[in-house]
């Protein structure tokens, strides 16, 4: 498959004055293009609407955490979950794994009915919460500005985020992959100095690999990845475009992790409907590099 991406004078064009927003850093080696930084590895799953019961949560945070042995590679894992479980599945794990949010609301409190904030799920242990997944932009209508206000009061109080970002089939059949990317990391971290970024990390999800079964090349991930990077060094520069774990996310499964991983700009994955499954889950937390 080729590559359709935008090239980087027109990624430039786009990103042009951005100058205050930064990565994030974590696991087993990847190095960057300039500098011998390593980048600790990130395998994630968001469970989305799923599973049915607590129960069925239990069981599962259970057996994915049962699959993080002393043989596992030195990986940051986390779950995103149904704010329900987030306790149940907590104690679950016994402490092996992050559990995360899969969404906030950018307000404090207020008149916000079936909204959770960020403070509210700080309370419970929670450190990583989601922002800007395509569902929540495509289904819910999160604008650009709201995703970036996430972020913001994720910072302010002291958590992790992961901004989502990714283009649609349209897009990418337009050559506009780049492109997007650029508009979304620079509206998404608005406002997010180089020193907190930290706190960041990426997940690079092409919206038309997203519960479709269809993923994009190792090659493509690559490829994307090192110019969402290529952006972030020219928002920031290239000491924390380096220090960034950028995710890929979009069908990933049990059978292309390792492809997926061996690429030096992938550092991590955002796991869909495979971390439904703790078998799956378990062999891509233990991917062979």
């Amino acid at each position: 498959m080729m590559m359709k991406i935008a090239t980087l004078s027109a990624l430039s064009m786009l990103c042009n004055g951005a100058a205050a927003f930064a990565p994030a850093t974590f696991g087993v080696p990847r190095t960057s293009v300039s500098l011998d930084m390593a980048r600790k590895p990130f395998i994630s799953g968001n469970w989305k609407l799923n599973p049915a019961s607590k129960e069925e949560a239990v069981k599962l945070g259970a057996g994915i955490a049962a699959a993080i042995t002393d043989k596992s590679p030195e990986a940051d894992v986390a779950l995103f979950v149904p704010y329900v479980y987030i306790e149940s599945v907590m104690a679950a794990t016994e402490g092996k794994l992050e559990v995360g949010a899969e969404a906030i609301c950018p307000e404090d409190a207020g008149a916000y009915t079936g909204a959770t904030a960020a403070s509210m799920v700080q309370s419970v242990g929670v450190n990583w919460a989601l922002a800007g997944h395509s569902e929540r932009r495509v289904i819910y209508g999160e604008s650009d500005e709201n995703i970036n206000a996430q972020c913001l009061k994720l910072i302010e109080k002291g958590m992790k985020v992961m901004l989502c970002i990714g283009e649609s089939e349209a897009e990418y059949d337009q050559n506009l992959a780049g492109a997007v990317c650029a508009v979304q990391l620079k509206k998404g971290l608005a406002g997010i100095p180089k020193e907190k970024m930290t706190s960041v990390a990426i997940a690079y999800e092409p919206v038309w690999a997203i519960g479709t079964g269809k993923v994009a090349t190792p090659e493509t991930a690559q490829s994307v990845h090192e110019t969402c990077r290529s952006i972030l060094a020219e928002m920031y520069d290239q000491e924390t475009a380096d220090a960034t774990r950028i995710l890929y996310g979009g069908s990933v499964s049990d059978e292309s992790i390792d492809a997926l991983m061996a690429k030096p700009d992938v550092d991590g994955c955002l796991v869909g409907g495979a971390s439904l499954d703790s078998g799956k889950f378990g062999r891509i937390i233990n991917f062979e590099s």
